[in-house]
């Protein structure tokens, strides 16, 4: 599967379950460790791993499952990782703080 389908799958997962804000970057051009990072936020920390399990479960239909999960303990930041699409769904203080979308869209300056 495509990148780009991939990253698509993701988004239609955390729309079906009701994801805040869910934004793209697409960061090929910043890196060569993934293409795409698919941000969103979860309304509560069972939210958010339900959001994450969610994006799984509809990669592993497409016999595409994630190389990793992260951030199960605590749920205010998950990760599901794909290679070469990243999505980051978070509680809406921890996505403040991290700020990715600002982080990965602006060049460094150093």
């Amino acid at each position: 599967m495509k990148s780009e389908q991939l990253k698509e799958l993701a988004i239609k997962a955390l729309e079906e379950l009701k994801a805040v804000d869910i934004v793209t970057l697409d960061v090929r051009e910043l890196t060569d460790v993934t293409d795409y990072m698919v941000i969103a936020t979860g309304t509560s920390n069972r939210h958010v791993k339900s959001l994450a399990d969610n994006v799984s479960v509809e990669a592993k239909k497409q016999q595409m499952p994630p190389l990793s999960m992260e951030g199960e303990n605590g749920a205010e930041w998950m990760l599901v990782d794909f290679g070469d699409v990243i999505v980051h769904i978070m509680l809406p203080a921890t996505r403040i703080f991290y700020d990715l979308e600002k982080l990965w869209s602006e060049p460094n300056d150093t």
